[in-house]
């Protein structure tokens, strides 16, 4: 079973607080989520950082617009170090689709890999009643299978998703498909707004291939004891 990618999330209000945890956390083998709060906040110090010191980071956008907007908006943020964008699968086939494509063509115009393009399919804050009160029939798990199935066909690297689908996502469409998840959290740490958690050894034995992790390391009293007892959990068997 492959050791998943240690994502932290800057989830800080300001880009001193995020140059803080990146400098805590120097030289630890992990990724970074920039989410909306940081991006809208200090988005172009915050990127411009991370490519000056080569960290890979995932950004955490959830667009979702028509196409040809979410296709502007890809090509506006693939760099070097965007591993991994993502939009809402919620779009629909079309604008999965367009994401993809200006990923791929904005990368190959600057030289660099192309950023993987993952699909959100249904976030870890919503509960089944949640999906009742938005129309969505049947589960979390149903219903993040057949936004995944849309994603896989639209050539997305991925989907994110709770943990707890991960499992049966993996036997549906293969362990070629990834993961990403949130609602990891060590244990004994809080769920905060989280209603779908898991461990971080159990997101990896479920088949996890990137979990993301903020609270319990930007909380902690020391961030870079917490972060590295997160990928000693995740190494061990």
């Amino acid at each position: 079973m492959n050791e998943p990618t240690l994502i932290v999330a800057l989830d800080v209000p300001t880009f001193p607080d995020a140059r803080g945890v990146i400098e805590a956390l120097s030289g630890l083998p992990l990724m970074y989520k920039v989410g909306l709060e940081a991006f809208c906040g200090y988005g172009r110090d915050l990127l411009d950082d991370l490519e000056r010191r080569e960290q890979p980071y995932f950004l955490d956008l959830k667009l979702n617009d028509i196409p040809n907007t979410v296709r502007g908006a890809v090509r506006a943020v693939v760099r070097p170090q965007a591993r991994i964008i993502d939009v809402h699968a919620l779009g629909g086939s079309e604008m999965m689709q367009a994401a993809v494509e200006a990923a791929e063509e904005r990368a190959d115009e600057l030289g660099i890999r192309p950023p993987e393009i993952f699909a959100v399919t249904v976030l870890t804050s919503l509960a089944p009643e949640d999906l009742r009160e938005l129309g969505l029939v049947g589960g979390p798990g149903e219903n993040a299978t057949r936004l995944a199935a849309l994603a896989r066909d639209a050539r997305c690297g991925g989907v994110v998703c709770s943990p707890h689908e991960v499992k049966s996502l993996k036997e549906f469409f293969g362990t070629e498909f990834k993961a990403l998840t949130p609602g990891v959290r060590p244990a004994g740490a809080s769920h905060g707004d989280q209603k779908r958690v898991m461990t971080p050894r159990e997101a990896r034995d479920a088949g996890s291939d990137y979990i993301v992790i903020g609270r319990p390391v930007l909380e902690a009293d020391n961030r870079r004891k917490a972060a590295e007892s997160i990928l000693s959990e995740l190494a061990a068997r």
